[in-house]
C-alpha cells in the first residue's frame, strides 16, 4: 500500500518499530527462542536504519541539489511524490531553480558560440595572449596572416618575424605600431593595435593585426597620379605655347635670297637653327609628358575567364623573335595545365611583355641567359604568375623603389613600366612584387 503523507509514514514506522522492540523484549525475557530473538533484533536494527534513511532523504536531496549547482550538473531530477504537499513544494522549487540554471547555462553557451563565430569570421586578425606569451585565442584571419595552423606561444613567431614578436611583447594598452615583414610571398605592412584586459585574475593582451600593404600602395599610387596630373598639366600649358611660337618663327624666317640680307647669312642660319632646336626639344618634351599621362589613363579591366596556357602561348609567340635574336633559353610552365584565370587578358599580357623585355635587357651580357615564365597555385590556393631570370639582379636599395613612377635603373628608361604594371594589378585586386638575389635569380610575382 502506498501512503501519500510523510507524517503518516513516520508514525507508521515508529509504531512498527515500537511493536518490534516490544516483541523483542518479550521474547528475550519470556522465551528461549534464540533464533527468533536474533531475527527480531535484526528486524529492529533494519527498521531503525530505514526510519533514519527515510527522515534524512530531504537532507540528501538538498545536498544533491547544492552539489549539482557547485559542479554545474543540471541533469539531476527531484521528485517529491508520496511525502506530502510541503515536500512537493520543496522538490518543485528545486526543479524550478535547476531549470533556471540549465536555461542560463544554455544561453551562456549560445552566446559564447555566437561570439566565437564572429571572432573566427572577422576579417581582422585577433590574438590574445598572457604575460608569458601563451596564446589563449587566435582567429582564422590571424592564422592566415601569420601563416600558422595553430599557435601556442607568440615566441613561435620568431621564425616568421622577430620584429613582430618584439612589438607584441612591448606594446601597451592603447598603443599602435606598423611592422614591416618580408616573406616568400612578398611584403607585408602589418598594423598592430593592442589593448589589455583581466580575466580570472590574470592579465591578457589582445592585439589586432591587419595587413595594410594594399591600402598603402593604393594611396601611394593615388598620390603619384595626382602629382603626375598636376605636372603634366602645368608642363603642357607652358611648353605648348613655346612649341607653337617656335614653329611660327621658323615659318616666318624666309629662305635667304642672294644679294639682299640685312643681316649676315650666317646669323640667319644660326637663328633658324636655334628656333628649330627649340621646336624639336619642345616637341620631344610634349611627347615625353604625354607618355607619362598613360599612368593616369589605364582602362578598366574587361574581366574574362581564360586558360593561362593560352595567355603564355600568345606571349611566347610575340616574344619569339626577340628571344631567338638574344639567344635566350625561354621556358614556360603551367601547373596544373588546365589552370584558369579571371582577368583582362590584354592588360595582363601587357604586364608580362613589360617584365619579359626588362628581363631580356638585363640578360644582354650574360653568357647563358635563361628566362622562365610559370603559373601555379600558392599555399592559399591563389593563382600566381612568375617571371624569373638569371641576370645580374637588382640591388636592395633599388628594389625598394622600382615600382615608383620615374624611377629606373636602365639607361634611357622612362620609369613607368613597372609602375604601370602595379596599377594594372591593383585594378585586378592583385599584387606584384619582386625579389632578387644578385647574379643568381630575379623573380617578379603577380598574385591574383
Amino acid at each position: 500500500m502506498i501512503y501519500r503523507h510523510f507524517r503518516f509514514h513516520c508514525i507508521l514506522r515508529v509504531l512498527l518499530l515500537g511493536a518490534t522492540i516490544g516483541l523483542l523484549a518479550y521474547l528475550a525475557t519470556r522465551t528461549t527462542l534464540y533464533a527468533t530473538i536474533a531475527i527480531a533484533a535484526a528486524l529492529v536494527m533494519y527498521q531503525v536504519y530505514d526510519l533514519i534513511h527515510y527522515v534524512e532523504k530531504t537532507n540528501r536531496d538538498l545536498t544533491r541539489f547544492l552539489q549539482s549547482i557547485q559542479h554545474a550538473d543540471f541533469s539531476q531530477t527531484f521528485t517529491g511524490g508520496g511525502l506530502g504537499s510541503s515536500f512537493d513544494d520543496l522538490k518543485a522549487a528545486f526543479m524550478r531553480v535547476t531549470d533556471e540554471f540549465r536555461r542560463a547555462r544554455a544561453e551562456k553557451e549560445e552566446h559564447f558560440r555566437y561570439l566565437q563565430t564572429v571572432v573566427q569570421h572577422v576579417a581582422i586578425g585577433l590574438l590574445a595572449f598572457k604575460g608569458n606569451g601563451a596564446v589563449d585565442l587566435i582567429n582564422n584571419a590571424a592564422k592566415r596572416l601569420l601563416r600558422v595552423p595553430h599557435l601556442k606561444n607568440i615566441a613561435a613567431l620568431e621564425a616568421f618575424s622577430p620584429v613582430l614578436v618584439n612589438t607584441l611583447r612591448r606594446l601597451k594598452s592603447g598603443e599602435k605600431a606598423l611592422v614591416k615583414i618580408e616573406d616568400r610571398e612578398g611584403l607585408l605592412q602589418v598594423a598592430v593595435s593592442a589593448t589589455e584586459f583581466k580575466l580570472r585574475d590574470e592579465l591578457f593582451t589582445l592585439v589586432s593585426l591587419q595587413n595594410i600593404q594594399s591600402e598603402l600602395e593604393e594611396k601611394e599610387m593615388e598620390a603619384w597620379q595626382n602629382l603626375i596630373r598636376v605636372l603634366t598639366h602645368e608642363i603642357m600649358n607652358s611648353v605648348t605655347p613655346i612649341a607653337s611660337l617656335a614653329s611660327s618663327i621658323n615659318d616666318l624666317l624666309p629662305p635667304p635670297a642672294a644679294g639682299e640680307a640685312p643681316v649676315s647669312l650666317e646669323t640667319v642660319q644660326d637663328v633658324r637653327s636655334a628656333v628649330q632646336t627649340i621646336q624639336r626639344r619642345s616637341a620631344g618634351l610634349l611627347h615625353f609628358v604625354d607618355s607619362y599621362r598613360n599612368l593616369t589613363r589605364i582602362p578598366k579591366p574587361n574581366f574574362q575567364v581564360f586558360p593561362v596556357a593560352t595567355l603564355f602561348a600568345q606571349v611566347q609567340q610575340l616574344m619569339s623573335a626577340n628571344v631567338r635574336q638574344s639567344g635566350i633559353r625561354f621556358e614556360t610552365r603551367v601547373e596544373p595545365a588546365s589552370l584558369m584565370l579571371t582577368a583582362d587578358p590584354e592588360l595582363i599580357e601587357q604586364v608580362l611583355i613589360n617584365l619579359l623585355l626588362n628581363a631580356m635587357q638585363a640578360l644582354q651580357e650574360h653568357a647563358s641567359p635563361r628566362i622562365e615564365l610559370s603559373a601555379l597555385l600558392d599555399d592559399r590556393g591563389k593563382i600566381i604568375i612568375q617571371v624569373k631570370d638569371n641576370g645580374p639582379g637588382i640591388i636592395a636599395e633599388a628594389l625598394a623603389n622600382i615600382f615608383i613612377p620615374f624611377f629606373t635603373t636602365k639607361k634611357g628608361g622612362s620609369g613607368i613600366g613597372l609602375s604601370l604594371s602595379r596599377q594594372i594589378m591593383r585594378l585586378h585586386r592583385g599584387t606584384i612584387n619582386a625579389r632578387s638575389f644578385p647574379h643568381v635569380e630575379t623573380v617578379f610575382t603577380l598574385r591574383f
